[in-house]
């Protein structure tokens, strides 16, 4: 591959990280001990384009990716319950030029998948009422040696640990129906050997307000930040404050690596509702990525199902 053409990544993270499953509206508050939910959801990613280290948008550079996922939670207590569930993810470039880094997975314009992350989580709920405050720890594990290097790809490969407080408020006072959710996590990202001098962890911020319409029908609205301490800026159109290869280009090895070490800092919108049936809910969402700096604009569909469940002893 040669060092020269330009190549941004498929943000695969954000597979594991845009879904807006039914289950997201409770994350501050517990279920009752015993009880938890089978979540089925489908996620279609359109990336649009590149924004680069200078936020000028490349547009006609293309992808798209959609994963289907299993996830079961379950509340062991009334305070702590716990989450696993992995993706099974296709990509493909889809841009009307030629991908930039003319690799063959993106070159033959085919689907490319495979069994993404496996993760779990653990949460406890520390404050429970009109006001919660559950802190979380999840990991994140690769299920198998997946190619990341391109933009056909399922996901980046690298083992990280997130720890992440959730916090919510029933806003009784103006409306029973009413409610707003906070999050914040930080995750540690495993080091690449290749590159040991360049680290990768984040800091994720979300905000969401949810109303329920009726008493089967409620919707959210949401906006969420990501923050990258460190990775590889990708490089710049204007040549401020990098020129067009950014800092991927130092050397082989961070060239190699920069697929999946890009200093990828974005803000997001997204926008819901979730309708419970007899024996299951059902839920979508819409994501819009309004801008941020090396990274992708585009937008994610999301939707489901949930089915609950109690064990008896």
């Amino acid at each position: 591959m040669s060092r020269r053409r330009f190549h941004l990544p498929l943000c695969a993270a954000a597979l594991a990280l845009v879904a807006a499953r039914s289950n997201v509206d409770a994350q501050a508050w517990p279920a009752p001990a015993r009880t938890g939910g089978v979540v089925m959801s489908t996620q279609v990613i359109e990336n649009t384009g590149h924004l680069m280290t200078d936020g000028f948008l490349l547009e006609d550079t293309g992808s798209r990716n959609v994963s289907v996922s299993v996830e079961v939670d379950y509340a062991v207590t009334d305070r702590l319950s716990v989450t696993a569930g992995v993706p099974y993810v296709f990509a493909k470039w889809v841009g009307p030029l030629d991908s930039p880094a003319k690799l063959p997975i993106d070159e033959c314009r085919c689907w490319q998948s495979g069994w993404q992350d496996l993760g779990a989580t653990v949460r406890y709920a520390v404050v429970d009422g009109d006001f919660a405050l559950t802190p979380s720890v999840s990991l994140g594990v690769p299920t198998n040696n997946y190619p990341y290097q391109g933009e056909a790809v399922v996901g980046f490969g690298l083992r990280e640990a997130r720890f992440a407080v959730d916090v919510g408020w029933r806003l009784t006072a103006l409306s029973p129906r009413l409610a707003l959710q906070g999050r914040y996590s930080y995750a540690l990202v495993q080091d690449v050997d290749d590159v040991p001098d360049v680290a990768n962890n984040r800091s994720n911020w979300s905000v969401t307000g949810s109303v329920a319409i009726t008493a089967r029908l409620s919707t959210r609205i949401g906006t969420t930040w990501q923050r990258t301490h460190g990775g590889l800026r990708a490089g710049s159109v204007t040549g401020n404050p990098f020129g067009p290869f950014g800092e991927a280009d130092d050397t082989p090895e961070r060239w190699a690596q920069h697929d999946r070490l890009l200093r990828d800092n974005n803000w997001r919108m997204s926008a819901g509702f979730t309708y419970m049936l007899p024996h299951a809910d059902v839920f979508f969402s819409y994501m819009h990525f309004m801008g941020g700096t090396d990274t992708h604009a585009g937008r994610a569909l999301t939707f489901g199902t949930s089915v609950p469940f109690r064990l008896a002893f």
